[in-house]
């Protein structure tokens, strides 16, 4: 195959649209390490994704649910579960934490200094 258009993946696919999200995954799996369905050549990885889809040796259905997969929220701790926040009783770590604390503090609270009078004004000349 020479040369991949729409009209070849119509058949694998609804629209335009979902080959767009369908290739960009597969490029994602064939960049993670899947094994190409169609001989890649020297070809870029998102010309090969649309050949494979074109061929109608790739399960598209899988690519599918690996796009909704990917998509999908990640669930929400409820309260119940153990916080991901380190507590620490050692001193130092509690002392280091608070000075980070404070010097971010800091930080915050600098202005930048006003260099106006650096500057002649136009009648002082």
């Amino acid at each position: 195959m020479a040369r991949t258009t729409n009209s070849d993946t119509l058949p694998y696919v609804d629209s335009r649209y979902e080959l767009g999200m369908l290739a960009s995954q597969r490029v994602r799996d064939l960049n993670g390490g899947a094994e190409p369905v169609v001989d890649q050549g020297r070809d870029k990885l998102t010309v090969v994704a649309l050949r494979e889809i074109a061929s109608g040796k790739l399960d598209v259905a899988n690519v599918r649910h690996e796009f909704i997969q990917s998509y999908k929220e990640t669930p929400i701790a409820d309260n119940a579960e153990k916080s991901l926040e380190i507590e620490s009783s050692d001193p130092e770590l509690r002392e280091i934490d608070a000075e980070l604390e404070n010097t971010l503090l800091d930080d915050s609270a600098i202005v930048p200094e006003d260099n106006s009078d650096d500057i002649p004004d136009a009648d002082e000349e």
